[in-house]
């Protein structure tokens, strides 16, 4: 047994810990303090009440599934193109999610009764998945270093295409369009209520389970396709479903946050460094440390000029920017 899996379940139940300490001391901070012992008396103050069951609870464990998902996506998408800068927000696959909702808000939104929501979710799972199809072929014919280049620039054209396209739609959106798109596309939790909330119990899940029980798939696809189809694996049906499955997850996150990016670089990369490459350790590790990092990245977006709030996304890429210029220009990028 290696090292990495002797000290891998102590880490994992101690993250899991962390998580769940985190999740009590998040739902209590916020513009308006609320006491442990107001929230556990036996009649709790009705205000106090309402804030944490109707605000704080649905935006918590939001933030906890879109980190978690994002970060598995992130995981999944750098093992299926064996690259590790392979990630949702670089390779275009959240700014086609982001498109494709831009465009249900401006022209669609409002003309179908009752299917706005479910609507907004199906342009997001379509925009990620045409995006994710496009780079998938794109980044195949290529090898070695060269594809690192390639799914960079490829992502670069992609994030320019999908910026433009967004930007002549804000001329098209009326005023309360406008405002919704530029606030949705800073991406926040601030929306979140629990009937969004019970579309994402739902999917969400599902997703994080496909990309689980693949990790095995993704280990022995490592060692390239024909040695894994040697070895017995359907390369293709692997492929197929981490698309899907990443797509889906990803245009949901997208379509019920705005554009969140770098948790699915940031999160693989570090824990990379101390789980190692392996994907049955590295993904349940990412999903815990995604929703940390979300969790905490909210909490600082609420707190640090309460009553106002900070988007979420611009948080999230204070932190992993700076990080990604440090991984670009100090480390050489290493496919594995």
């Amino acid at each position: 047994m290696t090292r990495s899996h002797t000290r891998s379940l102590p880490t994992l139940l101690l993250m899991l810990a962390g998580l769940c300490a985190l999740l009590a001391l998040c739902s209590l901070v916020g513009s308006i303090g609320l006491s442990p012992r107001i929230l556990l008396g036996h009649l709790p103050a009705p205000l106090e009440w309402q804030v944490w069951s109707e605000v704080r609870l649905p935006r918590l464990l939001l933030a906890v599934l879109v980190g978690s998902t994002l970060a598995a996506g992130g995981t999944a998408m750098q093992g299926l193109f064996r690259n590790p800068l392979a990630d949702p927000t670089l390779l275009g696959q959240a700014s086609g999610a982001g498109l494709a909702v831009s465009i249900w808000i401006v022209l669609f939104n409002g003309r179908f009764a009752g299917l706005e929501l479910y609507g907004q979710f199906l342009a997001g799972f379509v925009g990620a998945l045409l995006v994710t199809l496009v780079i998938f072929r794109i980044g195949r014919g290529y090898k070695g270093r060269e594809s690192t280049i390639t799914l960079l620039l490829a992502g670069l054209v992609i994030n320019t295409l999908t910026g433009a396209v967004g930007g002549m739609l804000t001329f098209m959106a009326s005023e309360e369009q406008l405002r919704q798109l530029s606030l949705w596309g800073m991406g926040s939790l601030g929306s979140a209520e629990w009937s969004t909330l019970s579309v994402a119990l739902v999917v969400l899940p599902l997703t994080l389970l496909v990309l689980v029980r693949s990790a095995a798939d993704l280990d022995l696809f490592q060692l390239g396709e024909v040695s894994a189809h040697a070895a017995g694996l359907n390369a293709e049906r692997l492929k197929n479903r981490i698309v899907l499955a990443s797509s889906l997850g990803v245009g949901l996150c997208v379509a019920l946050t705005g554009i969140i990016g770098f948790i699915g670089l940031l999160v693989p990369h570090c824990l990379r460094l101390y789980f190692g490459p392996g994907h049955r350790l590295l993904i349940p590790a990412s999903m815990l440390c995604g929703a940390i990092l979300l969790l905490l990245a909210d909490t600082l977006a609420r707190s640090l000029v309460s009553p106002a709030e900070i988007p979420v996304g611009l948080v999230t890429s204070v932190i992993g920017g700076p990080y990604f210029l440090w991984l670009l220009l100090g480390r050489k990028v290493r496919e594995f």
